[in-house]
C-alpha cells in the first residue's frame, strides 16, 4: 500500500485522510520535560470530537508536569502534523499527530515543551524573523539494550563491508521520507557501529517534531533488524560520543539575515550578535542541550566534542563553527552549535538556543575574533590569553548554572525551569553516590 505524504491544514483534512486510507488508530504524541515521548491512541470515531475538545489525561503522572491536586490536562492535536506511521504494517495503518498540552480552561500549559518553543518563535516573529534549524543526530547500533556489543568496526565514511549498518540506515531513510522528512545524506560515523543521518533544515517547530519522529523511526527500524539503536551521548569508553550539531539561521522577508557580502566573514551584524549571544549564554543553557550525567562524558577535549567557548570557520575544536561561504550560496549562511547531543529535548534545546541568539541581537552583543588554532592543544596560559573559557564540566555544574540564570528562567518559565533544575540535581545526587566498577577495580585491591 502506497501512502502519500500528507499536507493537512485543518481537522477536515485529517478526517478525510483517515477515512480514505482506512486508518485504524491515531497516536497522540507529546513529550515530558526531558523530551521523553508520551503517547496514547484513539480510534477514528473519537477523532472529530478530540479536535474540538481535546483528550484529557492525568498530568501528575508525567514528569515535571503538575501535582496530583491539579492533575487534569488536555492534549489538543495539531492537524498539520498528521502523518501515517511508515514503520507500521500497511494493512490497517496507524497515524500520529503531535499535541499541544493545555489546561482544562484551554490556556497553554507552562510545562509543555512545545509551548515554550512556540513562545520563543513568536518573539522572533515579532521582529520579522523565521528560525531555521538543521540538526545532525548521531546514534549507535548495538546487539541489544543490555550491553555495548558493536555490530561493526567501521570508521568515518567507511563503506560496506566495514559498514554493516548501511542497510539499516537505508531503511530508516525510506521510513523518514515516507513521512515527508527530507534527508540530505547518511554515513558511518567515527566510532565503531556509530551512524549519522542528516536532515534537511526546516522551521524550528517543525524540525523539533521531526527530530522526535526521527528518534522513534531509528529505534523501531533497528528493532526490526534485531538490534538496538541508542542516542546515549557516550556509550563506549575511549570512543567518540554522539552529538547533535545544530545548524541555525534566521530569515526575514525571504532573505538570510546572517549574510553580509561586504564582511570579511560574510556575516551580518545581526549574525555576529546572534553568535555572540549563543557563546555568552551557552554555560547557562548547556544543562538543556546536554541534560544527562552521561552527556559530560562526551564533552571532554580530544574526542571532537567542543567544550571551549569560541567560534571559528575551519576549526572544529570551537563551540561554534560558521561554515565557509561559497559564492552564490548566500541562503546557506549559518552557524553550527556543536555541543548539543541527540538525547536532548529538541523543543527546549531549540528554544534556548534561539532565545540566546535573539538576546545577542537585541542587546547588540559584540563577537570576538574567530579562533582557528586547535584549542584542544592550548595550555591554561594560552586559553587565558585568548580569553577562552570552558563549558561546565559536569551535570552538577551545568545544573547550578541553569539554576542561577535569570535569563533561562525567563525563557523556560518558572515552572519548567524549577522542575528541570530539581530533576538534574536529583540525577546528579543519584549518580555521585554510586560505587562504580572503576572504583572497585582501582581501589579494592590496594585499600
Amino acid at each position: 500500500m502506497n501512502v502519500p505524504v500528507f499536507d493537512c491544514k485543518n481537522a477536515d483534512d485529517v478526517l478525510k485522510a483517515v477515512n480514505d486510507y482506512n486508518v485504524s488508530f491515531i497516536q497522540y504524541w507529546f513529550v515530558d520535560i526531558l523530551g521523553t515521548l508520551k503517547s496514547f491512541q484513539i480510534t477514528p470515531k473519537e477523532l472529530e470530537a478530540s479536535f474540538e475538545e481535546g483528550m484529557g489525561f492525568d498530568g501528575s503522572s508525567i514528569l515535571g508536569f503538575c501535582r496530583i491536586d491539579e492533575s487534569d490536562m488536555v492534549a489538543m492535536p495539531d492537524p498539520t502534523t498528521f502523518q501515517i506511521c511508515s514503520w507500521r504494517p500497511s494493512e490497517r495503518p496507524v497515524a500520529r499527530m503531535f499535541c499541544d498540552v493545555v489546561s482544562p480552561d484551554g490556556t497553554p500549559f507552562a510545562a509543555d515543551s512545545r509551548f515554550v518553543l512556540k513562545k520563543v518563535l513568536a518573539k522572533a516573529a515579532e521582529k520579522g524573523y523565521t528560525s531555521y534549524v538543521g540538526p545532525e543526530l548521531e546514534f549507535f547500533l548495538f546487539g541489544d539494550d543490555q550491553d555495548t556489543e558493536i555490530l561493526d568496526r567501521g570508521g568515518y565514511f567507511d563503506a560496506p563491508p566495514l559498514d554493516l549498518g548501511n542497510n539499516i540506515r537505508r531503511e530508516i531513510i525510506f521510513a523518514l521520507e515516507g513521512m515527508g522528512m527530507q534527508v540530505e545524506y547518511s554515513h558511518h560515523e567515527v566510532a565503531p557501529s556509530q551512524h549519522e543521518i542528516d536532515l534537511r533544515y526546516a522551521e524550528a517547530l517543525k524540525m523539533a517534531d521531526i527530530a522526535m519522529t526521527y528518534r522513534v523511526v531509528v529505534k523501531e527500524t533497528a528493532r526490526k533488524h534485531g538490534c538496538y539503536a541508542t542516542f546515549m551521548p557516550k556509550p563506549i569508553f575511549g570512543e567518540n560520543g554522539s552529538g547533535m550539531h545544530v545548524h541555525q539561521s534566521l530569515f526575514k522577508n525571504g532573505k538570510n539575515v546572517f549574510y553580509e557580502a561586504s564582511d570579511e566573514y560574510h556575516l551580518s551584524e545581526e549574525g555576529k550578535s546572534y553568535i555572540a549571544g549563543i557563546l555568552k549564554h551557552a554555560p547557562e543553557f548547556v544543562a538543556v542541550t546536554n541534560q544527562w550525567v552521561n552527556s559530560y562524558k562526551r564533552l571532554v577535549p580530544g574526542y571532537e566534542a567542543p567544550v571551549y567557548i569560541a567560534w571559528a570557520r575551519r576549526n572544529r575544536s570551537a563551540l561554534v563553527r560558521v561554515p565557509m561561504y561559497k559564492p552564490g550560496k548566500e541562503m546557506a549562511t549559518r552557524m553550527e552549535l556543536r555541543c548539543p547531543d541527540p538525547a536532548a529535548n529538541p523543543y527546549l534545546a531549540f528554544a534556548v538556543m534561539l532565545a540566546a541568539g535573539l538576546k545577542g541581537i537585541d542587546e547588540g552583543y559584540s563577537l570576538a575574533a574567530p579562533v582557528e588554532e586547535d584549542i584542544f592543544v592550548m595550555n591554561e596560559r594560552q586559553l587565558k590569553r585568548n580569553k577562552i573559557k570552558a563549558l561546565p564540566g559536569s551535570l552538577y555544574e551545568a545544573a547550578i548554572a541553569l539554576k542561577k540564570s535569570k535569563f533561562m528562567k525567563e525563557v523556560l518559565g518558572d515552572h519548567l525551569h524549577n522542575a528541570l533544575v530539581e530533576n538534574k540535581l536529583a540525577e546528579w545526587d543519584e549518580y555521585r553516590t554510586q560505587v562504580t566498577e572503576f572504583e572497585l577495580d582501582k581501589y579494592l585491591p590496594i585499600l
